[in-house]
């Protein structure tokens, strides 16, 4: 019989090597992660992008791989990013995020990228950017006005962004549907967490959201298409390995029972 303690050992094991060694284990990529994919890479140098980091600290084992393969794709493109955050906990990640893939690509704060901070009222808040950007965001992060930086210049509302971005762990995609691509007609794409994935599908079946990232299995996917990887990558291999020792286990186990039965029967 297998002990418990070695089961336990077993199992870390499998999910504790792959994160360290990278074993490159079989993906493929679906057509709503290539769709998110397209569309950041059709868009013109100088673009501008808008992340909006909608989620909890909870959640960032998660939704971190997908902000950070989206943004390596956005500033390999030298596309403008600006960020900011609907949800509080959202706010300083978002900022830690942005800054640490923007030193990667040597992008420069206030030209390349911005990060606004956060507003609360989440619903005021997206249709007042579709209004006037500067009304909802006086200054940034910083406390710097919108006015004295650089990549703002010509920056209004929704009319001059190219593409949002909502990395969400909840419903909040939901929200951008319902403010900014019915009334102002943007277009909107959603990287969720694995578990809120299916609520976004028919979102995504209708046309009101512009492809879909679902979890570690979604960041594993874009890392592959802009050939990156990442922790999406490792940690699918984690998870493959680990279910595949549960598994094993589960035969092991049922075989010793059976066998148990047969010679002491």
């Amino acid at each position: 019989m297998i002990n418990r303690q070695l089961i336990f050992i077993l199992i870390a094991l499998s999910v504790a090597v792959p994160l360290v060694i990278r074993l490159g284990l079989p993906n493929y990529v679906t057509s709503e992660v290539m769709q998110v994919y397209e569309e950041i890479d059709q868009l013109d140098s100088d673009s501008v992008v808008m992340i909006s980091f909608d989620h909890e600290a909870s959640s960032l084992p998660e939704v971190k791989p997908m902000a950070v393969a989206i943004l390596r794709h956005c500033f390999s493109k030298n596309l403008k990013v600006i960020g900011f955050a609907l949800l509080a906990e959202g706010t300083a990640i978002g900022d830690q995020i942005l800054r640490e893939v923007a030193a990667e690509h040597n992008k420069v704060y206030g030209k390349d990228y911005v990060f606004l901070g956060f507003r609360p009222q989440y619903q005021a808040a997206i249709l007042g950017m579709g209004e006037d950007i500067k009304r909802v965001f006086p200054q940034d992060y910083k406390n710097i006005s919108l006015d004295q930086i650089p990549m703002m210049e010509g920056i209004k509302n929704y009319q001059d962004i190219s593409l949002i971005i909502s990395v969400a762990d909840g419903d909040m995609p939901a929200y951008w549907v319902d403010y900014a691509v019915s009334r102002y007609h943007k277009k909107v794409s959603a990287a969720v967490t694995a578990v809120m994935a299916t609520s976004f599908y028919p979102f995504l079946a209708s046309g009101q959201i512009v492809g879909l990232l679902g979890g570690l299995k979604g960041a594993a996917e874009y890392e592959i298409l802009i050939e990156k990887p990442g922790i999406g990558q490792r940690g699918m291999d984690a998870q493959s390995v680990s279910h595949l020792m549960i598994i094993l286990l589960v035969i092991l186990g049922n075989m010793g029972y059976f066998l148990r039965r047969r010679f002491t029967g």
